[in-house]
């Protein structure tokens, strides 16, 4: 169990585009946020989940706390995230990737010591909820805030953070299939990530 990195579970609770609350919605016989939840749990000592402020009550047998700054997607969850916990790095995952991997998750933790950030990025762009940051980042995500910038993978390029990037040819040794970026945000996504979990292709079953 890693100790000294939060997991951050970002769990907001729109789901606009799905059309009902897709955290609830079950990949076999575990819900989108009970599965990532568990993983979690495997991996990180302590775990917190963030809801948006005008979220449903989420239950969880982990602190549940809403976001500090209303209405700022993801770039709140993670500000929210990195004020609440007590260690110096948080692990920060979005509820609505249902294939994560272990591996590929202690890899990312693993590559703290060389940057602010460590992010994944793929052919088709950065993985900014699937990633890994410091303490070091509150200052530039407040400045953020404040102008209502609101898109995380400008953190990478702001000139006091380092960045450590996570290539596509090393992920592909550990997740051969890029299935950790699998989301789930449509009818369609939900039906595919299902048929896909009845193949049993599962790679959290090895957490």
């Amino acid at each position: 169990m890693i100790g000294d990195v939060t997991g951050i579970l970002l769990a907001g609770g729109k789901s606009r585009r799905m059309g009902e609350d897709k955290r609830f919605l079950l990949i076999g016989e575990q819900t989108l946020f009970e599965r990532t939840l568990a993983l979690l749990q495997s991996i990180f000592q302590t775990v917190c989940v963030v809801i948006a402020q005008d979220s449903p009550p989420l239950e969880a047998a982990v602190p549940v706390v809403r976001d500090l700054v209303a209405d700022c997607g993801s770039l709140g969850g993670l500000y929210t995230g990195l004020k609440q916990a007590h260690t110096e790095y948080i692990f920060v995952v979005a509820c609505d990737m249902p294939f994560l991997n272990p591996t590929l998750v202690r890899h990312v933790v693993s590559l703290k010591g060389q940057a602010d950030i460590v992010m994944v990025r793929l052919e088709q762009g950065l993985q900014p909820t699937h990633a890994l940051y410091s303490r070091r980042c509150l200052p530039v995500i407040e400045e953020m805030l404040y102008i209502h910038h609101l898109k995380i993978q400008h953190l990478v390029v702001h000139p006091s953070l380092h960045t450590r990037f996570v290539t596509e040819s090393e992920l592909r040794k550990i997740d051969h299939e890029g299935l950790s970026f699998i989301n789930v945000n449509t009818p369609a996504d939900l039906d595919a990530a299902r048929m896909r979990y009845a193949r049993g292709t599962d790679p959290a079953s090895s957490a």
